[in-house]
Order: structure tokens, then C-alpha cells, then sequence
């Protein structure tokens, strides 16, 4: 059972980070599985009250603070037409939308879970992250960093045009997936990101113009997915992962070729 001794609501950045730095406190930012744990929390770190569940948009990217819940992603005009509406279908199937009123992308993504939709989708736009002290670092970068006690402050998706689809295969409509697949291709780069391995999310970078002289993507697709090392888990062995990347690589380049993730039904 999952036992608290204290709450405290963050008044700055810096005394949530400084309370971070103990080993027995916790930052909570929709990080709903904590629930599930049997961990002692000397002391629960809330963000909620420092303005960062706002989407904020610039010339050149759109800055999403760590507090935005799922939802507001999901319904996001700018960033879906921006992503061809990957983030939109990345997100649809998690759990139910009271969960996703409640669990923030600062949460998905500081978490790094092996499961994750949203980590899968946003390494596969043109992504950075806002950290307290590291600074602004790329989402990939981020992705094989080892856990520290800094402060995600905000996801930052730059307004690069590109074409992009989102697939995913779960063996139930809101089960975690067993493999997630996130594909767009903007300027002269494609870039393939593959989770639920069930590591955390990792991307293949390939130059466009290998696209766009492809003449047989089931070739292609399984070539990329040779490249992704798998797991195994009780969703599916390691064979069965390959197999359906293979699939899904396919089914997202097909839409990309075709120009871009349809709406979501």
C-alpha cells in the first residue's frame, strides 16, 4: 500500500526541486501508476499550482507545460494538424478519459516507461525537453538518460513540417500496447521510433530520400525493424514483437506515403 506523511504544493520551481533532492520524496504530475506501488513518500511535491498545465504557442514550436493532462493533447487542434494527428491516435486508447483528464505528458514522459504511447509518438516529432537544470536537451537525448532528481518543466514540438502516422497493436481497446510504432518524415530525414519492446521507446533515424526510392515497403519495413532489439513479456515474446514491428512500420510508412496519420475515429 502506497503510504504519504506529507503534501506540499510547490510555490516555485526551486523549492520543488530542492525538496526533490531527498530520496524519499516524490514529485506527482499525473503519475497515476504511483498509486499502485507500496512506496513510502516522506513528502508528495504537487506542481499543479505553478501555471504549467498550459500549451503555449510561438513562431517556431508549440510549448507544452509538464502539468497538460492527456485530454488536452488529445484535443489539441495545433498540435494534431501539426502531427498529422499522431498524437491524437497515440493517446486515444489509453485506459478511459477520466484517466487521461488526470495523467499529464510531464508524467509520461519523465517516467520513460516501457510502455508508453506517448513517449513512442513524441521521439518521433521534432521534440525537446525543458529540464530545470539541464536546460532544453532533445526528447531522444533525454530518452537514454539514466533517472535523476530534476524537474521536467516543459515538452517543446517544433512546428516542422512533415508527415507522420502513429499505430499500435493491444490485445484489449485500453490494454498497454504490446508494440507502438511512430513514424515522420520532415526535411531530409525519416524517423521511426518503435515502443512497448517492452524497453522504453527508441528511434531509427533514415535518410528520406531511402523512401522515397523504395519500391517495396514490406522489404523496407522489415529491414527497419531488424534494427530494434525486443523483449519478452506476458503480451507477447520477443519473435511476435519483431513481427508485428514489421507490420506496423509498413502500415505507418504506407500512410506517410499517402500523406499523413487520418483523422482518428
Amino acid at each position: 500500500m502506497l503510504k504519504i506523511k506529507q503534501y506540499v504544493k510547490a510555490e516555485s520551481l526551486e523549492q520543488a526541486y530542492e525538496l526533490n533532492q531527498k530520496k524519499t520524496n516524490r514529485i506527482v504530475g499525473g503519475m497515476l501508476w504511483l498509486k499502485m506501488s507500496t512506496a513510502q513518500i516522506q513528502t508528495v511535491i504537487d506542481l499543479s499550482g505553478l501555471g504549467l498545465d498550459q500549451i503555449e504557442e510561438t513562431e517556431d514550436a508549440w510549448k507544452i507545460g509538464c502539468m497538460v493532462s492527456l485530454r488536452d493533447l488529445e484535443l489539441h487542434e495545433g498540435l494534431n494538424e501539426l502531427s498529422c494527428n499522431m498524437i491524437r491516435e497515440s493517446v486515444r486508447s489509453i485506459v478511459g478519459v477520466q484517466f487521461r483528464n488526470l495523467a499529464t505528458i510531464g508524467g509520461s514522459i519523465f517516467g520513460r516507461f516501457g510502455f508508453s504511447d506517448v513517449l513512442t509518438c513524441f521521439l518521433a516529432l521534432d521534440t525537446e525537453v525543458e529540464l530545470y537544470k539541464g536546460g532544453v536537451i532533445s526528447l531522444e537525448e533525454f530518452a537514454k538518460m539514466e533517472r535523476d532528481n530534476d524537474i521536467l518543466v516543459r515538452v517543446i514540438v517544433k512546428k516542422t513540417p512533415g508527415k507522420g502516422s502513429y499505430q499500435s497493436h493491444r490485445n484489449t481497446k485500453t490494454d498497454f500496447p504490446v508494440l507502438a510504432v511512430a513514424a515522420d518524415r520532415y526535411g531530409d530525414e525519416l524517423k521511426v521510433a518503435v515502443g512497448a519492446r517492452p524497453m522504453k521507446a527508441v528511434c531509427i533515424h533514415v535518410p528520406a530520400e531511402q523512401l522515397d526510392a523504395c519500391t517495396d515497403l514490406k522489404k523496407f519495413a522489415k529491414e527497419l525493424a531488424a534494427q530494434v532489439p525486443m523483449g519478452s513479456n506476458m503480451r507477447g515474446s520477443a519473435a511476435y514483437r519483431t513481427h508485428l514491428a514489421e507490420v506496423l512500420i509498413r502500415r505507418a510508412l504506407e500512410r506517410i506515403t499517402n500523406g499523413g496519420e487520418k483523422n482518428a475515429d
